[in-house]
C-alpha cells in the first residue's frame, strides 16, 4: 500500500461572483474527488472539505494515496490457429501482435476461453505518483466548473471566471510543482487584504484553515455564514427586533466577506411610512444590509450591516453605512410620492411604449388580453375582481419605484391600487399575479389573484408558442416552463376545476384575433402537450413513475385538478393486492380487443353466454357498474378503483376457463363485447394496463 497524505489545492483569484461562489466551490470539490477516484487514488471523502471566500477556492483532501497501485493488464491477440501456420511457425499476425506489445513471440502466453485459445501478453502497468497526476486532475476539475462566461487577462490565452493570482498545491509539507493560468504553484497563500496584506506561508496542508484564520480569513464558507447569522441575530435582538437570516442575503454576504463584522445602524423614523417591502429592498439591494422588524412583523428604523473589516473605529463605519442608507431611502420616498400622484389606470397607455414581443405587441396589448381572459375564466368562478386586476396588473412597470427595483413589480402595484381606492380584492390580485415566482413559492391565496395569475401566464405561454418560439434544451428565454408549471400548480393546489384545453382555446382565440397569428387545432394540441410535459416532469420530481402518469394521460382528462385526483387514485390502486393481476388482465384485454379491430357489439348478450365463468363476469361487471359510475361522476376515483379491484376473481376465472377467440363467430364477438365492457369501466379512470405493478399472484 502507498503512503497516505493530505492534499491542499487553493486557487487564489480576484473577487469571485458572490451569487455563484458556493456552487463553484462545491463543484470544484466534487470534480476533484471524481478525478482522483478516476485516477485510482483512494481517499477519505467524508473528512475531506472545500473552502471558499471572495478571493479563493480550495479543497483539502485527506488520507490520499500518494501513488497509484500497480495494475496488471492482459492484452489479447490473435487466435492461436491464426497465429501459427501448419508447421507451428509464427504468422504475420503473431509477429505483429508481439511487436505491438513490445515483446517477442516467445514471451507471449496462451489464453484459453469459452470461444477458443488466443495469444496474450501479460504486462504490469506501474502506478504513477500523485504529483504527476495532479496537474491534469486539477485542470480538468476547473474546466468543469459551472461558469457561464470565462475571462482572459494579461497576455495569457487561458481563461477562468476571474484572473488568477496565486496557486497552492501541497501534499502534506511537500510542494507539488505545477503551473496553471500562467501562475506557478507555491506554498504561500494570502490573508485579508487590509488586516494581513503580507503573504502567508503554509508549512503543511493541514495548517491551511488555522493559518488563514490567523490572517483574518475564515476560509470555511459555512462557518463564515454561521458567524454572520449569530452576529446579525444578536445585534437585532439588542435593537429590540428580529432580523430575517434565512434568505439568500445571508449566503450573499458570506460570499462577499472574509472576516465579517456586523454593525447595527439606524435611519430616520419618517421612512417607516414607506411600504415595508420598499424599506427591505432598499437596504438589501444597495447595502446588503439586514432589515430589522418588531415582533409584530412591522419594520423598525434599524438595520444590520456586515463589514469585511474589524475597524478600530466601528462607530465611524456605522455612520458611513447610515450616511449611505439615508439618501437611498430618501430616493425611495421620492419615487413613492411621485408614483402615487398618478392613478394606475392612467398608466395603461404608457404600456404602449413597452414591447412585450415583436409578434405579440406591447404590454398594453397583453394587459387587455389578460383582462379579456380573466372575464372568461371569472364566468366559471366567483372572481369578479379579476378582470379589473388583469387590466391593471402590469401598470406598475411604468413607475419610478419598479424602474429602480424591478423585483417589486406586482408588490408596488398592490400599494398603488390601494392608494387609488381600488377594491382590496383587486389590489391583492395585482400583488399576487406573478406567483408562483420560483420553485417552492406559494400560489395566490385568493381566487381573483389565482385567475389573474393563470390568465397572465397562459397569455405568455400560448402567445410565445403561437409566435413559433419553443424552448429547447437549457434555453427558455421567456421562462415558459416556469409559467406553464405555475398555471398547473395553481389549478391543482388551489383546487380550481378548470379545463386546461378550454383555457388554452380562450387564450389562443384572443391572441390570434389581436395579432393575426396562425391558430390551428394542431398548434393548440402542441400547447396542451407542452403543459402536460411540464406536469409529467413535476410529478417525476415527486417520485411518480412515468407509467403512472401515462396511464392517467390515456384517460384524456384535461382538467389538471381532475388529473391529479386520478393520479393519486392510481397510485393508491398500485398498492392493492389485486393490482398486479388486474393490470396484467387489462393489458391482455387491450391486446385482444386491438387484434379484434372493433368487430364486436357494444354490449354482451346474456343469452349467448355459454360458460359459467363468463356469466359470472357479466354479473360482476353489471353489479360494479352501478356502484362505480356514480363514484367516477363524483370524482371519487380512488373509491371507484377499490370497487373495481373486486373484479379480480371473476376476471381471473374467465381467462382460466373461457376461450375468448372461439371458432363460433357469435360466441367470439359476444365475449369480446364482455371484455370491452370491463375495459371501458377501467378506462374511465385510467389505462391500468400501462402500470408496471409487478408479478400477479
Amino acid at each position: 500500500m502507498s503512503e497516505r497524505r493530505t492534499l491542499l489545492v487553493e486557487i487564489g483569484t480576484e473577487e469571485l461572483p458572490p451569487g455563484n461562489l458556493e456552487r463553484l466551490a462545491r463543484t470544484f470539490f466534487e470534480e476533484m474527488i471524481s478525478g482522483l477516484g478516476a485516477a485510482r487514488l483512494e481517499l477519505d471523502e467524508d473528512s475531506s472539505r472545500w473552502f471558499a471566500t471572495p478571493r479563493r477556492l480550495a479543497v483539502l483532501i485527506r488520507s490520499l494515496e500518494t501513488r497509484q497501485a500497480d495494475r496488471e493488464q492482459m492484452n489479447r491477440g490473435p487466435a492461436v490457429n491464426v497465429a501459427f501456420d501448419g508447421d507451428g511457425k509464427p504468422t504475420k499476425a503473431a509477429v505483429g501482435f508481439a511487436k505491438s506489445v513490445g515483446a517477442s513471440v516467445d514471451e507471449l502466453e496462451r489464453l484459453k476461453t469459452d470461444k477458443g485459445e488466443w495469444l496474450a501478453y501479460r504486462a504490469v502497468e506501474t502506478g504513477r505518483p500523485v504529483s504527476e497526476l495532479l496537474p491534469e486532475i486539477v485542470s480538468a476539475a476547473l474546466d468543469r466548473l459551472p461558469v457561464a462566461r470565462r475571462m482572459r487577462w494579461g497576455a495569457g490565452r487561458e481563461a477562468f471566471v476571474r484572473p488568477v493570482h496565486w496557486l497552492v498545491t501541497l501534499l502534506d509539507a511537500e510542494l507539488v510543482e505545477m503551473s496553471l493560468f500562467g501562475v506557478r504553484s507555491g506554498q504561500q497563500t494570502r490573508g485579508h487584504r487590509f488586516h494581513h496584506p503580507d503573504p502567508v506561508r503554509l508549512e503543511h496542508a493541514r495548517d491551511y484553515e488555522d493559518a488563514l484564520r490567523d490572517a483574518y480569513v475564515i476560509a470555511d464558507f459555512d462557518a463564515r455564514r454561521e458567524r454572520i447569522r449569530d452576529q446579525v441575530e444578536t445585534l437585532a435582538e439588542q435593537a429590540g427586533g428580529i432580523a430575517a437570516t434565512d434568505g439568500p442575503l445571508l449566503d450573499e454576504v458570506a460570499a462577499l466577506t472574509e472576516w465579517p463584522v456586523a454593525l447595527a445602524g439606524e435611519f430616520d423614523v419618517e421612512f417607516l411610512e414607506l411600504p415595508p417591502e420598499v424599506i427591505a429592498t432598499t437596504l438589501v439591494h444597495h447595502e446588503k444590509a439586514f432589515p430589522v422588524s418588531g415582533d409584530d412583523g412591522r419594520p423598525l428604523a434599524r438595520f444590520i450591516a456586515v463589514a469585511n473589516i474589524e475597524s478600530r473605529r466601528p462607530e465611524s463605519v456605522r455612520q458611513g453605512y447610515e450616511r449611505v442608507v439615508r439618501p437611498r431611502l430618501a430616493d425611495a420616498a421620492f419615487f413613492f410620492r411621485q408614483d402615487c400622484s398618478k392613478h394606475l389606470g392612467d398608466r395603461l397607455d404608457a404600456l404602449d411604449g413597452m414591447l412585450f414581443h415583436e409578434k405579440l405587441g406591447t404590454l398594453k396589448d397583453k394587459s387587455l388580453r389578460v383582462e379579456a381572459l380573466c372575464r372568461s375564466i371569472a364566468a366559471e368562478l366567483d372572481a369578479d375582481a379579476s378582470a379589473r386586476a388583469g387590466r391593471l396588473c402590469k401598470c406598475d412597470l411604468t413607475t419610478l419605484m419598479v424602474g429602480e427595483f424591478p423585483e417589486l413589480q406586482g408588490v408596488m402595484g398592490r400599494y398603488y391600487a390601494l392608494n387609488d381606492d381600488e377594491p382590496e380584492a383587486v389590489a391583492r390580485a395585482i400583488g399576487d399575479h406573478y406567483r408562483p415566482r420560483f420553485a417552492g413559492d406559494e400560489t395566490p391565496a385568493e381566487v381573483a389573484g389565482q385567475v389573474v395569475a393563470v390568465a397572465d401566464k397562459l397569455d405568455t405561454v400560448c402567445g410565445i408558442l403561437l409566435a413559433g418560439e419553443r424552448p429547447g434544451g437549457n434555453k427558455d428565454p421567456f421562462a415558459l416552463r416556469r409559467a406553464a408549471l405555475g398555471v398547473l400548480r395553481i389549478l391543482i393546489e388551489r383546487e380550481l376545476p378548470l379545463d386546461l384545453a378550454a383555457l388554452i382555446g380562450w387564450a389562443c382565440t384572443r391572441i390570434a384575433e389581436d395579432r393575426a397569428l396562425d391558430d390551428t387545432d394542431e398548434v393548440r394540441r402542441g400547447i396542451l402537450d407542452f403543459f402536460f410535459d411540464r406536469l409529467k416532469a413535476w410529478y417525476r420530481e415527486r417520485d411518480v413513475g412515468g407509467e403512472v402518469f401515462e396511464a392517467v394521460r390515456a384517460s384524456n382528462s384535461t382538467r389538471p385538478l381532475d388529473f391529479h385526483r386520478r393520479l393519486r387514485a392510481v397510485k393508491g390502486f398500485m398498492g392493492l393486492p389485486e393490482a398486479a393481476s388486474l393490470a396484467a388482465a387489462n393489458k391482455r384485454i387491450r391486446n385482444i380487443l386491438k387484434q379484434a379491430g372493433g368487430d364486436y357489439p357494444e354490449s354482451a348478450d346474456p343469452e349467448l353466454l355459454a360458460e359459467e365463468q363468463e356469466r359470472a363476469l357479466l354479473e360482476s361487471v353489471s353489479a360494479k357498474r352501478g356502484k362505480v359510475e356514480p363514484l367516477i361522476d363524483a370524482g371519487d376515483y380512488q373509491g371507484a378503483l377499490e370497487e373495481l379491484a373486486g373484479l379480480k376473481s371473476p376476471v381471473d376465472a374467465f381467462f382460466d376457463n373461457v376461450m375468448v377467440m372461439a371458432e363460433d363467430d357469435a360466441l367470439r364477438r359476444n365475449r369480446l363485447a364482455l371484455l370491452s365492457g370491463v375495459n371501458r369501466m377501467f378506462s374511465r379512470i385510467a389505462d391500468v394496463s400501462r402500470l408496471d405493478v409487478g408479478g400477479s399472484d
